[in-house]
């Protein structure tokens, strides 16, 4: 017997996609404090749906539990960007590849590059990249390296979040989709798992010019 995940009470879903908005838009800055009473008072409610979406964004990996320090939004560097792409690198690529030798459909993906380039800030851009990213593995037809992959997504736009407020380079990323949609929808595979892992190793690369190990 199978069982289908609680769903996420509908305060806690508020404040969860509230504070991850704070994060990716850089008014919570890596490093910073969040205090429940605090964020209960924000946002109008008890402290417990604030706990539980806390919780849950300790689990995405956008903050970090310490029994000394509490709850604070996670630091990017170098190390940080590394791990969270090393995945991707290795994963993601193949991913594709299986999406596109599957004939699965793109038109998620190509939604959310409409959405990327009609965002108004650096969260909602970031949170529609992911997207993209998402609907280029999510049909690659093996259930286990989707949710792996899945894992990392909130880091990833975290790094990248982080990376475009000191090099506001989205308009090159957005260049860089359109090439790897525009291949996967002509069906090579190959071709678009080369441009998909280049794309990721890049921007990772750009955005951390001082530390290249590993990448």
């Amino acid at each position: 017997m199978t069982f289908a995940p609680t769903p996420i009470p509908s305060r806690t879903q508020y404040v969860l996609e509230a504070i991850k908005h704070r994060i990716l838009t850089g008014q919570l800055s890596p490093g910073q404090a969040l205090v429940e009473a605090d964020l209960a008072a924000q946002f109008g409610v008890s402290k417990t749906p604030v706990r539980e979406a806390l919780k849950t964004l300790a689990g995405t990996g956008l903050v970090v539990m310490s029994q000394y320090k509490g709850v604070t939004v996670r630091t990017v560097d170098a190390a940080m960007a590394r791990e969270v792409y090393d995945v991707r690198l290795l994963l993601e690529p193949e991913a594709l590849r299986r999406t596109i030798t599957r004939e699965a459909s793109l038109a998620e993906a190509q939604e959310a590059l409409v959405r990327a380039e009609q965002a108004q800030d650096r969260a909602d851009r970031s949170l529609a990249n992911r997207d993209f990213h998402r609907a280029l593995y999510l049909p690659c037809g093996n259930p286990l390296l989707a949710s792996m992959l899945d894992e990392v997504r909130d880091q990833a736009a975290l790094v990248s979040t982080v990376a475009w407020a000191a090099d506001p380079s989205w308009e090159r990323e957005a260049h860089e989709h359109q090439e790897i949609l525009r291949v996967a929808l002509a069906g090579d595979a190959p071709e678009a798992g080369r441009l998909l892992h280049a794309h990721i190793a890049h921007f990772v690369r750009r955005a951390f010019p001082d530390d290249q190990e590993g990448l």
